[in-house]
């Protein structure tokens, strides 16, 4: 089943302060051809900004443009990436799996 949110923001400081929320749930980051990356976390806001504010990571250097979240509650979080990772195969996701 795809993200809840069709529509990827755009991802920069002012849209993830905006439209992201400081909640448990899911996100994905995205550019024009793939997705990226699909994370979970306690804070969506605070993960997005901190993509946004590292440097040239694996993530970064894919250039992600948009991002979509859901808000869910840290019980269901972890199901709920594995089966968006699945569905969409963000290349980050892949690549981190390959070296655990």
């Amino acid at each position: 089943m795809p993200f809840e949110q069709r529509i990827p923001r755009e991802l920069t400081q002012a849209a993830v302060q905006t439209y992201a929320p400081a909640a448990s749930g899911v996100y994905g980051v995205s550019n024009e051809r793939e997705w990226v990356y699909i994370g979970e976390t306690d804070d969506i806001r605070g993960a997005l900004t901190v993509h946004l504010q590292e440097g040239p990571t694996t993530v970064m250097r894919r250039q992600p443009t948009g991002f979509v979240f859901e808000v869910c509650e840290h019980s269901r979080r972890s199901g709920r990436q594995d089966r968006l990772i699945q569905e969409y195969e963000p290349v980050c996701n892949r690549a981190s799996r390959l070296h655990t």
